[in-house]
């Protein structure tokens, strides 16, 4: 198993209002449930945390290496490492995270 501080860290907070009017009532369940389904979402490259996003103030996405909190840029640059393109790379994870929004609301009583 590789080292997790050599890793890149994705930390994902999600708004409860993506799951619907009730998201805060769902966002934890559903933050597990996707956070398990990301694990196949470049597996060689990052890690993946998804979170609730209740405090404002915080970044909707953050990027980490062992500790050490990178910016966007840096992040980019170490992607660039496996020939991945930051903004593709994001938009890959914004696709698949929507797909899992529309499963869960599509299973939700």
């Amino acid at each position: 198993m590789e080292d997790s501080t050599v890793m890149l860290q994705i930390h994902h907070r999600l708004e409860p209002g993506c799951l619907g009017p009730d998201g805060v009532n769902h966002v934890e369940a559903f933050c597990g449930l996707a956070q398990k389904a990301m694990q196949q979402l470049s597996p060689g490259i990052c890690r993946w945390q998804l979170e609730p996003r209740y405090d404002k103030r915080l970044a909707e996405m953050s990027y980490f290496l062992g500790a050490k909190q990178l910016t966007r840029e840096q992040a980019g640059k170490y992607l660039q490492l496996f020939g991945e393109d930051i903004e593709s790379f994001e938009e890959r994870f914004h696709d698949r995270l929507t797909q899992l929004i529309h499963q869960y609301l599509a299973r939700k009583p």
